[in-house]
């Protein structure tokens, strides 16, 4: 049996897509979050997922910070962006940095129901018109490029962390996260932290 996690802040919304998940899998178990550490909470108590469904503008999502977290926690696991807010720049961006789908919160159930199932088995939905931006697809692939650990350092670094702060919470010494600085900046193609921080500025404005 399968588990599904639900992301998203919404009551309505969450029976919703437990709706649409139901009427194709009834077997699957479905968790239920309202903020991206409640998701990382259940994460880490189950292990793996055969799909998220994240909302873009969950109270502590900064962007889509929360995406990058729960990315690195869930491994290969799907994840499908769903949202009210259906921009071709959120879209494309979504697409681009590795999403598996966008949901558009204003769609038939029906319209879901065939999504979900899509990528569940394996494919990827995004609206026709949508297409990866250039700008956000070359952040994508040099994102790639980035080791879990130096995913966790930009992250904390985009929020304003300091060095110290970051080893503390990551359990190194700050040797460790100068070197992966280092590496950073190079994969990156910048030169300082100044540079790192504007680069991922895109992704983390809600």
């Amino acid at each position: 049996m399968g588990r599904i996690l639900i992301a998203d802040d919404h009551p309505l919304i969450q029976e919703s897509v437990q709706l649409v998940v139901r009427t194709r899998h009834p077997e699957y178990q479905i968790d239920v979050a309202g903020t991206i550490a409640d998701a990382q909470a259940l994460i880490k108590l189950h292990g793996r997922y055969r799909l998220l469904v994240l909302d873009y503008e969950l109270p502590d999502s900064n962007g889509f910070g929360g995406f990058f977290q729960l990315q690195h926690l869930l491994g290969r696991t799907p994840i499908a962006i769903i949202s009210a807010h259906d921009s071709p720049q959120m879209i494309s961006t979504a697409q681009a940095i590795g999403a598996a789908g966008f949901l558009s919160k204003r769609q038939p159930l029906q319209t879901m129901i065939e999504e979900i199932e899509t990528i569940l088995q394996g494919g990827r939905v995004f609206p026709p018109s949508a297409g990866p931006d250039a700008h956000a697809d070359t952040l994508r692939k040099r994102l790639d490029s980035l080791s879990g650990a130096q995913r966790r350092v930009l992250l904390a670094l985009a929020s304003g962390d300091l060095n110290k702060q970051i080893a503390a919470d990551l359990g190194v010494s700050e040797a460790t996260i100068k070197a992966h600085l280092s590496a950073i900046f190079r994969k990156l193609g910048v030169t300082n932290r100044t540079q790192a921080i504007l680069m991922m500025r895109p992704l983390l404005q809600p």
